[in-house]
C-alpha cells in the first residue's frame, strides 16, 4: 500500500524520508523516551536513519509536519497489515509531546486506515507502564483488550503487553458523533 499524504487541521502526514532523521534524532535517541519500545536508545545515526527509511519490514511510515514551522513532529507506522488488521506505533518529537500531536496525527492516521484502506480492525501494543500511551489509546476510544503476560524480552527486562484495538465501526460511529466525519 501506498503511503498518503493525510491532513490535519494543524499537520500534514507525508512519507517519512531521509531528511526527517535529524529531527527525531532527539526522540529515537533519548534512553528515557525509548524506555518502553522493545529495544533501548538508538545510539548511531545511521541505525536510526535505516529503522526508520527500511523498506524490508513490510510497513509503512510516515512523517507529520507542522503546517506553520515545516519540521517534523511525529513519527506514525503501520505494521503487519493483513486480513483487514494493522498495528499502529508512534513517536512525537521531545520538544512537542504533550501538545496533542500524537492524538491529532493518530487519530488522523485510523481514519485513512479505516476509510481508504478499508481496514476493519487496528491495534496497538503497549507497556502496561506506558501511562502516556495508554492514555492516548483510551481517549481515541481502543478498547484494551487483555494483557499478554512475560511477553517481550526487552532492554529494560521481560514485560508485559497490553493489547488495545478499534474496531472501524466504533471509530466512524465516534467520528460521527462528534461530527469529524
Amino acid at each position: 500500500m501506498d503511503v498518503a499524504r493525510i491532513d490535519t487541521p494543524r499537520y500534514f502526514l507525508r512519507e517519512i524520508g531521509a531528511s526527517d532523521v535529524e529531527a527525531f534524532w532527539p526522540a529515537f535517541s533519548d534512553p528515557d523516551n525509548m524506555r518502553y519500545w522493545s529495544r533501548a536508545e538508538f545510539t548511531d545515526r545511521q541505525e536510526l536513519a535505516d529503522y526508520l527509511l527500511g523498506t524490508d519490514w513490510g510497513g509503512r511510515s510516515w512523517s507529520a509536519i507542522d503546517r506553520s514551522t515545516g519540521a517534523p513532529v511525529c513519527r506514525l507506522a503501520v505494521m503487519d497489515p493483513r486480513n483487514g488488521t494493522c498495528e499502529i506505533g508512534y513517536c512525537t518529537a521531545l520538544d512537542r509531546q504533550g501538545q496533542g500531536v500524537a492524538r491529532e496525527c493518530v487519530a488522523a492516521l485510523i481514519t485513512h486506515l479505516f476509510t481508504v484502506d478499508g481496514m476493519r480492525r487496528v491495534w496497538a501494543d503497549i507497556d502496561p507502564d506506558n501511562t502516556a500511551s495508554n492514555a492516548l489509546a483510551k481517549t481515541l476510544g481502543f478498547t484494551c483488550e487483555g494483557r499478554l503476560r512475560a511477553t517481550w524480552d526487552t532492554h529494560i527486562g521481560i514485560r508485559d503487553s497490553l493489547i488495545w484495538g478499534l474496531l472501524a465501526d466504533e471509530w466512524l460511529a465516534r467520528e460521527r458523533e462528534l461530527g469529524e466525519l
